[in-house]
């Protein structure tokens, strides 16, 4: 909700809510609140609710170089040590990227790109590398949502596509460059955001 947001930049909303939102218990909405807040995408007022993180369109260019490095070491650990589990995941993720683009489901889209980290972090054995990135995914992910919300689609999901190629084909080198081509790719469209 907060990466499509639905739950807006700057809104103020409860934990209440949240959980009459989600249908979930009380637990575990609090132990996301707090992982939201770690990773600040979620301020907590005290006595006034929570603050949905305002989006600064100059700020996703700091978000994408700070990813820059740890996504190409992920993609090179991932083209090393992938699983046959992985390489499925992989695969269907590509199907899923495919089947977005063509019907411009930009949810699809982000979803699929989510697998995508999360198959690479898996895939790399390495938790720190995995544990760094995943919060920088995130506000990537709702930066391109706010700024981009289906442009460029086809070309970011080729390269999405491309870079999991490298990976199946256990091509380390080709993993890493096709990696940083994709963080070039999306700083080119955060620049055009921040530009704006």
């Amino acid at each position: 909700m907060i990466v499509t947001l639905e739950l807006a930049p700057g809104r103020v909303t409860t934990e209440k809510a949240l959980i009459e939102k989600t249908s979930l218990g009380r637990t575990p909405v609090r132990e996301a609140i707090q992982r939201l807040a770690w990773e600040g995408l979620v301020a907590v007022r005290p006595r006034a609710g929570l603050e949905i993180a305002l989006l600064h369109a100059a700020d996703w260019l700091k978000v994408l170089d700070a990813r820059r490095g740890i996504e190409i070491i992920l993609a090179r650990s991932a083209a090393r040590f992938a699983t046959q589990e992985i390489v499925a995941r992989l695969q269907a993720t590509a199907l899923a990227i495919h089947d977005a683009v063509v019907t411009g489901n930009v949810i699809g889209y982000l979803e699929a790109d989510k697998s995508i980290g999360e198959a690479m972090a898996l895939a790399a054995d390495n938790q720190f590398a995995a544990r760094l990135v995943a919060p920088l995914q995130t506000h990537s992910r709702r930066f391109w949502f706010r700024f981009q919300s289906g442009t460029g689609l086809a070309e970011v999901a080729g390269n999405h596509v491309t870079l999991i190629r490298a990976i199946l084909e256990r091509d380390q080198d080709a993993a890493a460059a096709e990696a940083d081509r994709l963080m070039a790719l999306l700083r080119l469209h955060a620049q055009a955001a921040a530009m704006r």
